[in-house]
């Protein structure tokens, strides 16, 4: 039997797809290059189009290898999920939805099968079916891949712009010297909570603050949760030398918390965040003198 008939007979169709992807890379690469998706996200260069679709497929051809064409934890897969979130993710930006990234995904399956076909043109019908299959399912764990990355990529990102409007939506006011104030608006979890201490005590350090006065006029609600955080910042704001006052504690706030047992005698509380920084200024030794109302004679 010659030498070339006893290989592709011990050859398993995925490992003779591997064969396939590194006889046709340069061929492979450059009709990717084309198509919508390599495209539209390498817009500077054609080459670093091409350049991309040549690692792509030297990691297809190392999972066709490793004969893991259905896991899309193979190794072969490891190199390229940086660069294939990249991809996706930057489709996703430009508007098109998960459907339409991975028909673009899909698109690049034509062009390989049709080299495929034209490779294995002197082997039986049944060899080439089984081949084709093998491309087939890896090029479906590379969309699958593909997407997964791009989704967790996705993930982080929204996480890391959660984080930085939770910060902005806690902002930190300097009223007077030594008195800092948070105004909180909307409705607080845990997360923003956190937030809230971390923000607060940093304010305190930066601007050497005797008093913090955390208003929440216009939080709606609080649950026990939550207003164990604000006891427990209270509590980190005196350990750190400033005292710490809470305004605009709603009727509804109010009734919750004795409803829940919440032992609030050790903070100090006020109406409103006026009254708070009436009570801070006092404190600090300041005179508050209310200006004379308009047209009455000065003495």
């Amino acid at each position: 039997m010659p030498e070339h008939e006893a290989d592709t007979t011990h050859s398993t169709p995925a490992r003779e797809v591997g064969d396939f992807l590194r006889r046709r890379r340069e061929q492979i690469a450059h009709r990717w290059a084309d198509e919508p998706l390599f495209r539209t996200v390498f817009t500077v260069s054609r080459d670093e189009a091409v350049d991309a679709g040549r690692v792509i497929v030297d990691a297809l051809a190392q999972v066709a290898d490793a004969q893991r064409i259905e896991d899309p934890d193979a190794a072969g897969f490891t190199g390229v999920r940086e660069q294939l979130a990249r991809m996706g993710a930057a489709r996703s930006r430009a508007g098109l939805s998960t459907t339409q990234v991975s028909s673009e995904l899909a698109a690049l399956l034509p062009p390989v099968e049709n080299l495929l076909v034209a490779d294995l043109e002197q082997e039986d019908s049944e060899r080439r079916r089984e081949c084709a299959i093998a491309l087939s399912v890896l090029m479906g764990t590379l969309r699958l891949v593909t997407m997964q990355t791009a989704l967790s990529e996705n993930q982080a990102l929204i996480d890391r712009q959660r984080l930085q409007l939770l910060e902005v939506a806690t902002p930190v006011i300097k009223l007077w010297d030594g008195i800092v104030a948070v105004p909180l608006i909307g409705t607080l979890d845990s997360a923003r909570s956190q937030v809230v201490m971390e923000t607060l005590l940093d304010a305190v350090v930066d601007q050497h603050a005797r008093f913090a006065i955390l208003d929440i006029t216009g939080v709606p609600t609080v649950d026990s949760l939550v207003a164990q955080h604000l006891m427990k910042t209270v509590a980190a704001a005196r350990l750190m030398g400033a005292e710490c006052v809470v305004s605009g504690i709603r009727p509804a706030i109010a009734q919750t918390i004795v409803h829940l047992g919440l032992d609030l005698g050790t903070v100090k509380t006020r109406a409103s965040l006026a009254d708070a920084l009436g009570y801070c200024l006092n404190e600090l030794g300041a005179n508050i003198v209310n200006a004379p109302a308009e047209g009455a004679v000065r003495r």
